[in-house]
């Protein structure tokens, strides 16, 4: 078994967590990665055995602007900051993956400062996709190039020129041999280059054995990514949706459905793709759940469904984080860990706990996936021998399930006895359990106590949209007015349901606000 397949993932925005400033000053460097190192022993009191830290490579602003391949954010401290930062993580137990930006580049990336200053003469011009010396661009460059997403200031690498293809996994070597990483998280992995990420498949199985690559996928097919080829593992994104409005909906078919369709494509019995509830471009969970106490469920479902767990940092205390006007600083704020952990917190009881079990209990690494009882607000499966319960209904709910023998609840405590082949009991509303054979229970689970105040819905849910500026650019609009856009169009054409309100106020993405606007006629 690979150490990647049993992981807990920690993950880390350094940038936010250690309150680096959002422009870069390019000045001394400031030694903030030193600071992270108390977080070591946080993330195994979790039982995390990796650490999921980035972007930490020389950039603009928030990091995916890279300016410099080989040396660390001076924001953030020196190269040997990073070095003796992950020699700690080793010492804990902790693998260490980083964030490879290999689809774009900043502006002040050298080969583009380049082109900025020799045009058509420049060596790097062929480093870019569609450099068109006819266009231009709002810096009036007096050319165009192709971009990320529509910002220019992220200039999309031509991934088959060899050149930059050597270039960029010259880096991966350095990060390798200096600072003895475990593997990388690629940046917007869903536009790259195959041929890109089988050529870093063939570099990283010389580099290290078990070198972990994951990358960033948000929709399609998994299997195009995840494969003995190109990569181990992707972000779950199907699942993470399906995670917190399953729950907002009180529809526990989303995520059976979610789980269904994910095997059925052949990633394995255990789909090992990166699961998550929250990360460092999305809402924070307890932000997007309507009713609080639905933390637990989440969380149960989290560690014990097919996949590799991960918790973004703080989440594990439940703070929160929504989307602001063209910034995501509220889902990347710094942190003081010493005053969160001076709070008595249930939410951080919850993920200790499930850390714990989820460490023990192989069957949740790689125990088969059955499904044993559904409705719109219970939900069972089985992994291997193991029988896991939730409910997001606030009333008490009843579970008949298929057992043998006496079970113990790993959160609880609990005992519950099988009668001719059946487990008939009952779970709290909003909770979770874990029911463990008893010969296989273990002594040292302590029952937690968790407590959250239980709201009807999101006092947002039925907000007023934000209305822009008659006559105001599309192009101009905050996502925030492109979602009111959105909902007059589909008033245009019919009854808004809270569905549809929903649907629109989940999408914070500009490109595909922008598409849904013009598709109507």
């Amino acid at each position: 078994m690979a150490w990647y397949e049993n992981a807990i993932f920690y993950h880390i925005y350094p940038l936010g967590l250690t309150g680096a400033p959002e422009r870069n000053p390019y000045g001394e460097p400031v030694h903030r990665l030193p600071e992270l190192i108390p977080w070591i022993e946080h993330i195994r009191e979790m039982g995390g055995t990796g650490l999921y830290i980035g972007p930490l490579f020389e950039s603009v602003s928030h990091g995916y602007d890279t300016t410099d391949y080989f040396k660390v954010d001076g924001r953030l401290g020196t190269n040997d900051d990073l070095r003796n930062f992950v020699i700690k993580c080793h010492e804990a137990g902790i693998r260490v993956i980083l964030d490879g930006v290999f689809n774009h580049t900043g502006r002040d990336f050298f080969a583009f400062q380049d082109l900025l200053a020799n045009r058509e003469g420049s060596r790097y011009r062929d480093w870019y996709c569609n450099v068109n010396f006819w266009g231009n661009n709002e810096y009036n460059d007096g050319f165009s190039y192709e971009n990320w997403g529509g910002y220019n200031q992220l200039a999309k690498l031509n991934l088959q020129n060899p050149e930059v293809r050597d270039y960029l996994l010259s880096a991966v070597r350095f990060w390798t041999e200096e600072f003895d990483i475990d593997g990388l998280r690629l940046d917007a992995a869903d536009v790259l280059s195959f041929d890109f990420m089988r050529a870093l498949r063939d570099e990283a199985n010389g580099l290290k054995p078990e070198f972990w690559l994951m990358g960033e996928v948000i929709h399609g097919d998994y299997t195009r990514w995840v494969n003995e080829n190109t990569l181990n593992s992707v972000t779950n994104y199907h699942l993470h949706k399906a995670l917190y409005s399953a729950h907002n909906d009180h529809n526990y078919f989303e995520i059976a459905h979610t789980v269904k369709r994910q095997m059925d494509m052949g990633l394995g019995r255990n789909a090992l793709l990166y699961s998550f509830v929250d990360n460092h471009d999305v809402e924070r969970i307890a932000s997007k759940l309507h009713n609080p106490a639905h933390f637990f469920p989440v969380h149960v479902l989290l560690y014990t469904l097919p996949g590799i767990p991960s918790i973004y940092y703080g989440s594990e205390f439940g703070i929160q984080g929504k989307k602001e006007k063209y910034s995501d600083a509220s889902l990347r704020p710094a942190l003081n860990l010493s005053a969160l952990l001076k709070e008595d917190n249930s939410c951080y009881h919850l993920i200790c706990a499930l850390g714990r079990v989820y460490d023990h209990e192989q069957a949740l690494w790689y125990g088969e996936y059955r499904e044993l009882q559904l409705t719109t607000t219970q939900y069972a499966f089985a992994r291997g021998d193991i029988v896991v319960t939730v409910t997001n209904g606030d009333g008490e709910a009843y579970f008949d399930v298929p057992g043998e023998g006496i079970y113990c609840g790993a959160l609880s405590g609990r005992e519950i006895h099988a009668e001719y082949g059946r487990l008939h009991f009952s779970i709290p509303g909003n909770t979770g359990e874990i029911w463990i054979p008893q010969g296989e229970y273990r002594k040292d689970y302590t029952p937690i106590a968790y407590q959250a105040e239980s709201v009807p819905a999101a006092e947002e849910k039925n907000a007023e949209p934000v209305r822009a500026t008659p006559g105001k650019p599309l192009e101009e609009m905050t996502v925030q007015e492109l979602q009111g856009e959105v909902l007059s169009k589909l008033a245009a054409n019919g009854p808004v349901t809270d569905r549809m309100r929903q649907d629109v106020a989940e999408n914070v993405y500009r490109d595909s606000l922008l598409n849904w606007i013009r598709s109507f006629r």
